[in-house]
């Protein structure tokens, strides 16, 4: 009996430290995990692998991805802001926690929605076991194919390239368009995300000229523009 009280007690504890840890992205990713950094000798840093730094315009931007009043995010960036991280992070902890729970990682090309769903792996790998253990992979990263990340219950990270046909297949929770600049059918993905995706849709890129510089700023333009 004693035995049973102390296991009961235990998991107790292991379940208030899972909901600690899960209890939103910002806490997920300043705490809990670590993304890398491919240039970490050249900046003199101690290791690839830190978690988030605690920067106020991180903070911002994860309780917006975190609001639940806010289904359609627009984020204009420059470089090194970890803004791509960022939504990565937002996404994989939604898809981590939330059985049956998809999300969608789409940019222009198939090589760089690898490296999005390599971000969420490394999310993964690098939260302590005790993380992993409450929300386990179908099998382990190194396993897992080069285009997704799939959890025993159901959820999943898949990463496509762009073209508005590539997302009518799915109908996941969340749906990430990256460097939207950049995809020609950048548009068209938008009018197909509102169809299929049943939560949260992120749009991000630098401010160029274009379809979403246009769309962020409720320009409408005909088609002699």
């Amino acid at each position: 009996m004693l035995a049973d009280r102390q296991a009961a007690r235990q998991r107790e504890i292991q379940g208030a430290q899972v909901q600690e840890a899960v209890r939103d992205t910002y806490t997920w990713v300043t705490e809990y995990t670590k993304t890398f950094n491919e240039h970490w000798q050249e900046e003199g840093r101690p290791s690839p692998y830190e978690p988030f730094p605690r920067y106020d315009y991180l903070a911002v931007l994860f309780d917006v991805l975190d609001a639940e009043s806010e289904r359609i995010i627009w984020i204009e960036k420059s470089r090194d802001m970890m803004v791509s991280w960022a939504c990565v992070a937002y996404l994989t902890l939604k898809a981590m926690t939330t059985p049956e729970c998809g999300v969608l990682f789409q940019t222009q090309k198939e090589t760089k929605a690898v490296q999005l769903v390599v971000y969420a792996k490394c999310l993964y790998d690098r939260q302590p076991s005790f993380l992993r253990d409450a929300f386990p992979l179908t099998k382990p990263t190194k396993d897992q194919p080069a285009l997704s990340l799939n959890f025993a219950h159901g959820g999943y990270v898949l990463g496509i390239p762009g073209g508005a046909d590539q997302i009518r297949s799915y109908h996941p929770w969340g749906y990430l368009n990256d460097e939207s600049s950049f995809q020609p059918e950048a548009g068209e993905c938008y009018n197909e995300a509102l169809s299929a995706v049943k939560g949260k849709i992120i749009f991000n890129s630098s401010a160029g000229p274009g379809w979403y510089a246009d769309a962020r700023r409720d320009i409408i333009r005909n088609g002699e523009d």
